[in-house]
């Protein structure tokens, strides 16, 4: 195993939006910005909504309990939109 992959950390650091992205921040200092469009609950979220999350699944996970979404750093780095995304298109 390299060095590299023993220095990730891939938990959550913080969560940022903008107007057209989600933005995750990890612990080893990566930065993850997907679509907002690619989860439809976020999407038409309020931005109080969406400031109220929380890490879970041992920092792994991001929970939005007034949308009852969650997303995971796994997810978010392989690019996997939401299901539902996907279904609505």
């Amino acid at each position: 195993m390299g060095t590299l992959a023993l220095n990730a950390d891939e938990r959550v650091a913080s969560v940022e939006f903008s107007e057209d992205y989600l933005t995750v921040s990890l612990k080893d200092g990566r930065r993850i910005s997907v679509p907002v469009e690619w989860y439809p609950r976020l999407a038409h979220a309020t931005a109080r909504q969406r400031n109220n999350w929380k890490i879970c699944g041992g920092g792994y996970g991001i929970h939005w309990p007034d949308l009852d979404e969650d997303l995971s750093t796994e997810g978010l780095l392989r690019g996997a939109p939401s299901p539902k995304a996907a279904i609505s298109q």
